[in-house]
């Protein structure tokens, strides 16, 4: 993977190998400490909303569901660093008539604590930004883009369940940003691989 250009702000911690930050408030990976302060809370408030409204929907398949744009599946097992300002995910793309196997094995996944901290599949409620109408994505949440170890440890289990061809790793300052294929943005995958 490319490097970010991105520069450490002041108040994000780096801890050295075998010093942790201590406290609910903090989290650590592969020697990189992360403060809540260097969480994006525009986008901490759009996903908790998300959550909230799918709730009911959590057991169900995908294909099923029209009530709600998403279903989110959340790690049960095991640590994992709260997002950063640099978050991102995996873009699992999906033909429809496979979607609920393919997420069964996501979800699973990632509440095994196998994946990052969560992902999300699109339902079949109609979106604006779903370019192809036939597909759906799965999105495979890191915490920090920038922790290259960490997002090539997940794409790595990625391999493992099955999703072996090329996938793209979106920043979620993107998404933010309003960059979608169907506005006609190109080269939106920070990572292809």
């Amino acid at each position: 993977m490319r490097g970010t250009g991105y520069v450490q702000p002041a108040h994000l911690h780096v801890a050295r190998a075998g010093q942790g930050l201590k406290g609910d408030e903090e989290g650590t990976m592969k020697g990189v400490a992360v403060s809540r302060e260097d969480e994006n809370p525009l986008h901490g408030a759009r996903k908790q909303r998300q959550r909230e409204r799918a709730k009911p929907y959590a057991e169900r398949a995908p294909s099923s569901v029209t009530e709600t744009a998403w279903i989110y599946a959340e790690r049960m097992t095991g640590p994992y660093p709260p997002a950063t300002l640099r978050s991102g995910k995996w873009l699992i793309f999906v033909p429809v008539r496979e979607v609920d196997q393919v997420w069964a094995t996501i979800k699973a996944a990632t509440e095994a604590g196998r994946l990052g901290g969560c992902a999300k599949v699109a339902t079949a409620k109609p979106r604006a930004t779903a370019k192809d109408p036939n597909a759906r994505v799965i999105c495979v949440y890191t915490y920090d883009g920038s922790d290259e170890a960490d997002v090539r440890r997940v794409r790595e289990v990625l391999r493992e369940l099955g999703i072996t061809r090329r996938i793209p790793y979106k920043a979620d300052q993107d998404t933010l940003d309003g960059t979608y294929g169907v506005n006609g943005h190109t080269r939106i995958g920070k990572f292809y691989e």
